[in-house]
């Protein structure tokens, strides 16, 4: 069986916190993540912080990909959302049937290539208003599940969405084993 595979997308000013805990927990769990920035050089996070992806977006291949994670915080979502690459990526994965993730203020994204139509959805009240025009059930609740489509609040939800997806790509039993281990006592 092919290992699952995500690609987190990442832009200057996106939110550490949302991004890393959710790559830390999915690679724990056997999941293939990618993460893929808008540059080639080190990526500076909305707190200062800098990270190296693992490739650009030039170099991905949305075939390849079961997921979609989009971290939020500022101006990384209004960074990813101009990028036509991660326009093309989200396209390709709808025709796909694939999954998308997104926490923060990234539902907006995916609120504006239409990945909401029609599901429930929640994200930071920041961009509710945005997230509610178009998604069809707009949820106070800190992660929501609507088919292939999963949203989450802000970076103080960032460890339950991580193990929501664990649940959902990798089966409940796998995101109670991880939960164990991140829990362990040393």
């Amino acid at each position: 069986m092919t290992p699952t595979k995500v690609l987190i997308p990442i832009a200057p000013g996106f939110e550490e916190i949302e991004a890393i805990t959710v790559i830390n927990i999915l690679r724990r769990a056997g999941v293939k993540v990618v993460t893929a920035g808008t540059k080639t050089e080190h990526i500076v996070a909305s707190r200062g912080t800098r990270h190296l992806p693992d490739c650009t977006l030039d170099d991905v291949n949305a075939d390849d990909f079961d997921m979609l994670v989009l971290p939020g915080g500022q101006p990384g979502t209004d960074n990813l959302r101009a990028d036509s690459r991660v326009q093309r990526i989200i396209e390709t994965l709808q025709r796909k049937n694939r999954q998308f993730a997104a926490i923060c203020a990234a539902p907006v994204i995916l609120a504006s290539y239409g990945v909401l139509d029609g599901r429930a959805a929640t994200s930071h009240p920041v961009v509710r208003d945005a997230v509610a025009a178009r998604a069809a059930y707009y949820s106070e609740e800190r992660v929501v599940v609507d088919g292939p489509v999963v949203t989450s609040r802000s970076a103080g939800t960032a460890m339950e969405f991580a193990f929501k997806l664990v649940e959902l790509l990798c089966g409940p039993e796998k995101a109670a084993e991880v939960n164990r281990g991140v829990l362990a006592r040393l």
